[in-house]
């Protein structure tokens, strides 16, 4: 579609986050981030990607997650949330993402958005 012909494969965006307890989970004996706030954050990262192309009067949304959380992230760790697009297919959107600290990749995967109309 070419109302959104400015979203190209290869686009990139990230985050630096620290993990505050509000991103931890409760049920272990040291916090640490959680699966679910991992995964919004990446949602979010590549939602805030796409969402100044987009014209007035539409957002994207999430429907497929892909994701493998690999390593934990403690209480007070500094980490990266990227996205990068790797599909962009008329409103169906395919990213890689991934969280990191420093060199350990705490979570990757794929994710899927479509562009819809508010």
């Amino acid at each position: 579609m070419a109302e959104f012909e400015q979203i190209t494969p290869g686009m990139t965006n990230e985050r630096v986050v620290t993990v505050e307890e509000k991103l931890t989970v409760s049920h272990t004996k040291v916090p640490v981030l959680g699966t679910p706030m991992m995964v919004g954050l990446m949602e979010s990262v590549a939602k805030d990607l796409i969402q100044p192309l987009l014209p007035p009067g539409f957002t994207t949304v999430g429907f497929e997650v892909n994701i493998r959380h690999r390593a934990p992230a403690f209480l007070g760790a500094q980490i990266r949330i990227w996205t990068k697009v790797l599909e962009a297919d008329g409103r169906k959107l395919l990213f890689e993402v991934r969280v990191t600290e420093g060199d350990k990749v705490i979570g990757e995967g794929l994710h899927r958005r479509t562009i819809i109309p508010v």
